[in-house]
């Protein structure tokens, strides 16, 4: 990795990408630390930590610290986030999406500027929502109609900045302009989360238990992230061969290829839903004052959070954790199935020619690419599952709370390997304009 960025910095068009990337995470980062006018941070935070809900940590994690800060990228990019998976599933409701999808760039650039309407309209409404409720709360210095209007346009305005920042890093920077934004965030966060973990299990204790933590500490992370990389790679390639034909007078055709198949087909994706779905009550609850009684809404509402998992002295609330692994296969199998259709690879081969040796073209290859997928979808469904409890087990047992997790670092090590590809393939596009030129 770090040969591929050295030698990357030697080529001029790549080394001004990389450049440009880095100043825009500058900009992001002073963006982060720049209060919204109009809002009582030090109200606002007493209320952010007297909250139980993981999903208000998990939510400041991917902001990197900004929500905390009630910052002008408060928002951040979770509205462009939400709106592109809202697409993904609405592509394959809609014909006309679909169709759009298939028509190529033209196609793709359509469906690139309905996800900007969409984040901003989403943007828009969480803005509401946030500014009427931290209004009625006492959050802001004064509820008023202006203070309302500001604190709206304020966060609607950050999140289409930060937008438009992740779209320039993919033209003009090394790519992945969103999912660096969003990684960035993460990265920022983590140094405290080490001083947290450092006061907690280091700090006080005696060499020996001090050594040993740190010892262990670093185990859990570096063998996590191992997993990760193993995890993301991780493939089954399914070998296809192409028949021979004649044209004119030429044979063409006859060569072998392989259909890869990810063991993670839906990367961070069904870690995503199933948080999003479990915490969403509560963060309801939170925002409305419930659910701090002892009734059994409320006794619901700490069972779907993750804060009170693996607690041995309430194990009874771990049933939500037995509920958030079944979620989590649930949406691998879901989303891979909207995102990946045997049938229509199997056509596609069968139109070019091509078939799977052992199995007959059409109907057979689409059954047998499915029984294929379902396997593997299940193992990286567990795969996946492990690295997402991992943390909450550490959590529940050892009271290890961090603001990064399993799904945290599944988006690190992610975007990490997949700038590289990236920056790999700029330069060798780079080597090979030079070598034709030469």
């Amino acid at each position: 990795m770090f040969e591929t960025v050295k030698n990357a910095f030697k080529i001029k068009d790549i080394r001004h990408r990389i450049i440009f990337t880095f100043f825009m995470l500058i900009v992001i980062r002073i963006g982060s630390q720049l209060p919204i006018p109009g809002v009582d941070q030090n109200v606002f935070a007493q209320w952010f930590s007297n909250q139980n809900s993981d999903a208000f940590s998990f939510f400041d994690a991917v902001t990197g610290g900004s929500f905390l800060q009630m910052s002008v990228f408060a928002l951040n990019i979770t509205p462009y986030i939400t709106s592109s998976i809202i697409m993904q599933l609405l592509t394959i409701a809609i014909p006309k999406l679909e169709e759009m999808q298939r028509d190529g760039e033209d196609g793709r650039k359509k469906i690139v500027e309905i996800t900007r309407y969409l984040t901003i309209a989403l943007a828009l409404i969480e803005s509401i929502a946030m500014a009427v409720g931290f209004g009625k709360n006492g959050y802001l210095t004064a509820f008023n109609a202006m203070n309302v209007f500001m604190v709206i346009v304020t966060l609607t305005a950050g999140s289409a900045v930060l937008m438009w920042i992740g779209e320039r890093i993919t033209e003009k920077g090394v790519g992945n302009g969103i999912s660096i934004v969003l990684t960035i965030n993460i990265i920022s966060r983590i140094p405290s989360d080490f001083a947290s973990l450092f006061e907690q299990f280091v700090s006080g204790k005696t060499v020996a238990k001090g050594v040993l933590a740190v010892v262990i500490i670093l185990a859990v992370i570096l063998l996590t992230v191992v997993f990760v990389v193993l995890l993301q790679g991780a493939e089954r390639r399914i070998p296809v061969q192409y028949s021979k034909k004649i044209q004119g007078r030429r044979q063409v055709g006859g060569q072998s290829t392989h259909i890869p198949l990810k063991v993670n087909t839906g990367g961070v994706i069904p870690v995503i839903f199933a948080q999003s779905l479990m915490q969403f009550p509560v963060v309801i609850a939170s925002l409305l004052g419930k659910g701090n009684g002892t009734g059994i809404g409320s006794k619901i509402l700490k069972g779907l959070s993750q804060s009170n998992w693996c607690d041995r002295n309430e194990p009874i609330y771990s049933i939500g954790l037995v509920v958030y692994i079944i979620l989590i296969i649930a949406f691998a199998y879901f989303y891979t199935s909207i995102t990946f259709n045997p049938l229509e690879v199997a056509n596609n081969m069968k139109k070019a020619g091509g078939f799977i040796p052992g199995i007959r073209p059409g109907k057979p290859t689409s059954d047998y690419l499915t029984k294929i997928l379902n396997y593997i979808i299940f193992i990286g469904a567990a795969g996946l599952t492990v690295v997402a409890v991992l943390p909450i087990f550490f959590s529940g047992i050892f009271n290890a709370n961090v603001s990064f997790g399993g799904t945290s670092i599944i988006i690190i090590v992610g975007v990490v390997i997949e700038t590289i590809k990236q920056i790999e393939s700029q330069m060798l596009v780079r080597y090979y304009k030079g070598f034709l030129n030469d």
